[in-house]
Parts: structure tokens; sequence; C-alpha cells
């Protein structure tokens, strides 16, 4: 007895459904994505042959401007919110003061003892201020840092 086949029916998927909703996601990943935050402080680093690299995580960074105006920052928002308070969760750095610096400091390396600390100074800012600085960071008890320059050509 020989078998009837059946006819095959052919299967259309409609593919709009699927661009509508890719579509749809692409527009909203670009809706909540958050772009970097402009710097808070310009400083023009000096150059160096050093190639060693700057880590990447628990950093807490020094900026020295040319006008002698001291920046601390931390590369992590939940640590600039404990130190500086909520308002500033989102800045990457803040301006703060020579005489609060050590507690500032101190502070930091409470909530977080794994913290690496580098110092970002201008070319033309003056040495006393570098000089207090790395006096404040000796009287811490913080004796490794980095002072980051840029790679000379």
């Amino acid at each position: 007895m020989a078998r009837i086949k059946k006819k095959r029916v052919n299967v259309a998927i409609d593919m709009t459904p699927l661009v509508d909703v890719a579509f749809l996601l692409l527009t909203f990943f670009m809706m909540t994505t958050q772009f970097k935050p402009p710097e808070e402080v310009e400083v023009s680093l000096p150059a160096s042959h050093s190639e060693i690299k700057v880590p990447e995580t628990n950093l807490m960074q020094l900026w020295i401007t040319k006008d002698s105006k001291i920046f601390l920052g931390f590369d992590a928002p939940y640590m600039m919110q404990a130190i500086f308070g909520k308002e500033f969760r989102m800045k990457s750095a803040t301006l703060v003061k020579k005489e609060d610096l050590a507690n500032l400091l101190m502070k930091a390396r409470m909530t977080n003892p794994k913290l690496r600390t580098i110092v970002r100074g201008d070319v033309d800012v003056e040495y006393g201020i570098i000089a207090d600085i790395i006096d404040i960071l000796q009287k811490t008890q913080i004796t490794r840092f980095a002072m980051v320059t840029n790679l000379k050509k």
C-alpha cells in the first residue's frame, strides 16, 4: 500500500516585530546611557620617560593646578559619596583646602584600605605646594604614591 505524501506548507515568518523590538532596544540603550562627565579640573602634566601604568581601580587622585588649588577625587562614585556627601557622587573630583586634606585622606583610607594614591601636578605648579602635599601624605602614613606624568616621545 502506497503512502500518500502530504503537500508541504511553506511557512512565512513575519520579521516586522523583530525589527521593531531591535529598534526599541537600541533606542532604550541610547537614551539611558550616561556619557563620561566633563573633567572637574584640567591639569597639564609634565613629561618623563617612565612607562609604568597607572592602576584602573581603587584610585585616590590628587590634582594640583598651576594656581596651587588642590582637588581630591576617587574612581568610584561610592567613595565620593562616603567622603564628601551625596551631592558629590557623580563628580570626579572636588576642591579641598590644604588644612582639611590630612583628615580627608585618613577618612578615605579607613573607608577603603586598598586605595592607591596618585598625584597629578601641573607643569607650572610651584614646588612648595608639591612638597607640602608629600609631607601631608607622609603624616597620614601614605608612603606609597605615584606622581603621574605624560610619556616623553
